[in-house]
């Protein structure tokens, strides 16, 4: 049984259609990628399953329970965290206060000290920075402070948005190895969406392709990667 499943999902944007009904699934303890171009549905996608946006059609299954109707903050508290594209840290609010704001929902004080101090293990630089204003931060910084906050909720399920967004090459080949890190080291869950193909096939286990509100192709990554029309159209190889 899937972890997370989707299944026939339409999400419609006034009268245009946003998802056609598309179907895919996660497993617990796999990195999966969701590529394609701007406009193709991908960032609605994982609105979708935050509950950031209203469903038209179709089902979400989170740890065997529906969520497809479920308020955000509930989902957030059931095991799903998301990081946003474009990061939405709190510009005005430190670190730590970020870091804090992760946390927001839990109780347990010596968990969230204890999680804190893995987040310092992963991404020592916010250690650093922890009383800095956070829209002080590189834009690199700010991708790990958007990840450790996402993560101080203790997720059983981590969405990524685009999280190579505005990032110098060395800064994205960084932030995707922490990624890859917490997947194969910790056993965390993660479902990413990117338009850098190269690296989002390169974390993931499993990969969807979308184009126009649809899911196109799918299958394991390391499969896919020797599709002819995978490579020219979506990795830029030549023969």
């Amino acid at each position: 049984m899937a972890l997370l499943e989707i299944q026939d999902l339409k999400v419609n944007y006034g009268v245009i259609p946003a998802l056609k009904g598309i179907s895919l699934y996660v497993d617990k303890g796999e990195a999966v990628s969701i590529i394609g171009a701007n406009g193709a549905g991908k960032t609605t996608t994982l609105h979708a399953i935050s509950g950031i946006v209203k469903k038209t059609g179709g089902t979400i299954r989170f740890n065997d329970e529906d969520i497809t109707n479920m308020p955000a903050h509930k989902i957030v508290a059931a095991g799903i965290s998301q990081v946003q594209e474009g990061r939405g840290i709190f510009p005005n609010l430190t670190v730590m206060e970020n870091l804090k704001m992760g946390a927001y929902l839990r109780r347990d004080k010596a968990g969230i000290a204890e999680d804190l101090e893995k987040i310092y293990t992963l991404f020592p630089i916010l250690k650093e920075r922890t009383k800095q204003d956070a829209g002080t931060l590189s834009g690199g910084e700010q991708q790990m402070l958007a990840i450790a906050r996402a993560l101080m909720a203790r997720p059983k399920v981590l969405l990524l948005d685009e999280p190579s967004m505005g990032l110098s090459p060395l800064f994205t080949e960084n932030i995707f190895r922490t990624i890859k890190k917490l997947n194969r080291e910790t056993g965390m869950t993660i479902l990413v969406v990117e338009q850098n193909a190269q690296m989002a096939m390169w974390l993931s286990h499993r990969t969807y392709i979308m184009e126009t509100g649809r899911i196109v192709r799918e299958g394991l990554t390391k499969e896919m990667k020797h599709d002819d029309f995978i490579r020219k159209a979506y990795l830029g190889l030549k023969d």
